[in-house]
């Protein structure tokens, strides 16, 4: 880079700082919470003053992605799928070429400390998913941490260890497929039920609303549970970890496949 280029560079660059420096007050949004937000916030766990609209889940995020802008998610985890699904389709040649040796893997130590700890790694990720109405967290980030696992055995044994197992990406695809359609059955099981009753109620409904006093149960055994929260959560970290281990497995195949080639 030439000296003229660094100096007008290094002026650019002192006056982004400056402008930052006097407007600050001015570029950095307003403190106060916003109607909408003061509605969500006030609503997610008020079964006293809000019987009809609050979500009966002290977890204000998972309210909000799973109840009051559910469709939004539901749009989103099909994205998710769709693109997963093409994927799939652009890398069909890997999944017909398995490698029918098993690699070797790193060293007995790192093996046997994997084996100790993949049912922690499962037991932490459904702890993530199914607390996600109580704590933070939810399905897709329970979802994320179970993924780990296979891509721990595929560095520490193969990924043809991982396949010969019974990992296959056909039944990840169907573990992903039950997942969706496990979570499109909990958005329309209100409005279901109504049917049946002959009642009124809404897709996506959780809790009654002044129109549709059908209600998802808030407890189960005692648990608090907060409807379809906790479905929601469910079906979506077996939807994510599926996805995810499918997108491992082919990268390794792919990976693989280059080294025999070679």
């Amino acid at each position: 880079m030439k000296t003229v280029e660094v100096v007008v560079l290094i002026i650019l660059i002192l006056a982004l700082a400056l402008l930052i420096t006097v407007g600050f007050e001015h570029i950095m949004p307003s403190t106060a919470v916003r109607p909408p937000a003061e509605f969500y916030l006030y609503a997610t766990y008020n079964p006293y003053k809000l019987r009809e609209y609050t979500v009966m889940s002290p977890e204000a995020v998972t309210a909000i992605v799973w109840d009051f802008r559910g469709l939004d998610t539901l749009f989103e985890t099909s994205v998710f799928y769709l693109a997963l699904i093409a994927g799939l389709a652009l890398t069909r040649r890997l999944l017909s070429e398995r490698a029918e040796k098993p690699g070797h893997g790193l060293s007995l130590i790192v093996k046997t400390v994997t084996r100790i700890t993949a049912p922690m790694i499962i037991v932490v990720g459904a702890s993530i998913a199914l607390h996600g109405h109580l704590t933070p967290g939810g399905g897709f980030q329970g979802g994320s941490v179970i993924a780990v696992l296979p891509m721990v055995i595929i560095v520490v044994f193969s990924v043809s260890f991982l396949i010969m197992r019974g990992f296959t990406t056909s039944k990840m695809i169907i573990m992903r497929s039950l997942g969706l359609f496990g979570i499109g059955l909990t958005a329309i099981a209100l409005f279901l039920v109504s049917l049946i009753q002959g009642t009124h109620a809404y897709v996506f409904q959780n809790m009654i609303k002044p129109d549709a006093q059908t209600s998802m149960p808030i407890y189960i055994a005692g648990a608090l549970i907060s409807g379809t929260l906790w479905f929601f959560n469910l079906f979506e970290m077996f939807a994510v970890a599926a996805g995810f281990s499918i997108a491992f497995i082919v990268l390794m195949l792919a990976r693989t496949l280059q080294v025999e080639e070679r």
